[in-house]
């Protein structure tokens, strides 16, 4: 009897050591926001588009939605061998730029929530801060917090950046699922 009892608390241990336990962390909104390749194939062409048109009138103006952020934030997280955060969901709302992720540490699975703000700074460039980090009941490294800011300054540059060479940006705002930046050309 002993040893059956024995037998079923390692099978059970095991069992769970072989699997990934969700302990928690910030809820994702009930919406979601969908991922798809063609979201970033749009956000590449209405980028082009809005270069071009600045070329005749000198004003740039770059709108960014929900779905393309998401869907170029996964895109460039699924193209790492060890991401960060899995199943990411961008949320632009209030002046914020909401990243909803699941975050993992050995066996350990946690709902995360980075919070950013985006501005620019005085050479004209696009400024991103980290405003919060939650990792549930996971801690989060203060050097994992640079490394999170200059991974999604990077998704974000890495959109916008290649094509935005000559352009002076004046003006970020955030608000309803649209991410807008103004700019002109230098």
């Amino acid at each position: 009897m002993k040893k059956n009892v024995s037998l079923a608390i390692l099978f059970i241990l095991l069992t769970m050591m072989a699997c990934t336990i969700f302990i928690g962390g910030p809820e994702y909104p009930d919406r979601s926001v969908p991922v798809s390749t063609e979201a970033v194939g749009d956000l590449q062409q209405s980028i082009a588009e809005a270069i071009a048109a600045g070329a005749v009138t000198g004003e740039v103006t770059i709108t960014i939605s929900e779905v393309q952020l998401t869907s170029y934030l996964a895109m460039k997280l699924q193209a790492q061998a060890d991401p960060l955060l899995t199943d990411p969901q961008v949320y632009l709302q209030d002046g914020q730029i909401q990243v909803y992720g699941r975050a993992h540490k050995g066996n350990l699975e946690a709902t995360a929530l980075i919070i950013l703000t985006a501005g620019v700074d005085e050479n004209g460039d696009l400024d991103i801060q980290l405003a919060s980090a939650n990792f549930g009941p996971l801690p989060v490294p203060t050097g994992l917090l640079e490394v999170l800011t200059a991974m999604i300054d990077e998704a974000f540059t890495g959109s916008v950046g290649p094509v935005a060479t000559g352009i002076r940006l004046t003006d970020v705002t955030i608000a309803d699922g649209v991410m807008t930046i103004r700019g002109e050309i230098k």
